[in-house]
């Protein structure tokens, strides 16, 4: 990554930022000098272990999980009250369950309600909490953190294909009407390895890399670098959608 990515004394929210891929984007924005805000919803010692482990100093673990409004609007006062502005916003946190595209059953409605709840509506609930913040001086950037199944229609149920479909397209409206002072940047992953890879079983894992034309999957540290660039070197970039897949969709 280039030294002119940079984000010394600039300050980035992170939610789910405890998790594998969220973790990887907080050290990676903290390793090039930014106060980073990483946001939970449960996994509290996960949390905070990553925030005491980052690069630097004035980072903070906060519980404001993404589906509830208030919590998020608690978190925009905080921010506020603490740092002043806000440059960067990282839609990280995200939910699914493997269910099979054609068992239409066993993908319930509390599950596809929970899906979209987290994934599309957490989202467009953190921007709009935290918008004020991103708009003034310069603005700022929001990169939302999508998935190849968003494009393919390939991934972990149906629900969770839409609701990133809708996340990419949450991306491109946002990316018109918050323009000129946000840019709106969605970073789409094929297979990333981690926690959910790990629990996949072996012969879905080798076809899924002989479906890819790079054969080998993301790592997060990927991911994060793409988050990087996105905030900091693509300044000409909005409402568009990168591809950190290793050209899935065309190893369909």
């Amino acid at each position: 990554m280039s030294t002119l990515a940079t984000m010394q004394g600039k300050v980035a929210v992170v939610t789910g930022g405890g998790g594998g891929i969220g973790s990887a984007i907080c050290r990676r924005l903290a390793d090039v000098g930014a106060h980073v805000v990483l946001t939970y919803s449960r996994s509290a010692e996960q949390a905070e272990a990553t925030a005491a482990s980052l690069a630097g100093a004035g980072h903070l673990a906060v519980c404001a999980p993404v589906d509830d409004s208030a919590a998020l609007s608690e978190l925009a006062g905080l921010v506020a009250a603490r740092y002043g502005r806000l440059h960067l916003l990282v839609n990280n946190a995200g939910v699914t369950q493997p269910v099979a595209h054609a068992d239409l059953d066993a993908l319930d409605d509390e599950l596809i309600d929970r899906i979209f709840r987290v994934n599309w509506r957490g989202s467009f609930a953190c921007v709009r909490a935290l918008r004020p913040l991103l708009e003034a001086d310069e603005g700022g950037v929001v990169v939302n953190i999508s998935s190849v199944a968003g494009v393919t229609g390939l991934g972990s149920n149906v629900a969770y294909c839409a609701a990133k479909a809708a996340l990419d397209s949450m991306t491109r409206s946002l990316g018109r009407a918050l323009a000129p002072k946000i840019r709106v940047v969605s970073v789409s992953p094929g297979w990333v390895w981690g926690e959910y890879a790990a629990r996949m079983p072996q012969e879905v894992l080798a076809e899924q890399m002989a479906r890819t034309p790079l054969h080998r999957f993301a790592t997060p540290a990927e991911v994060a670098d793409a988050v990087l660039a996105a905030a900091t070197l693509l300044t000409m970039t909005t409402g568009s959608i990168l591809a950190v897949d290793g050209g899935r969709p065309l190893g369909q």
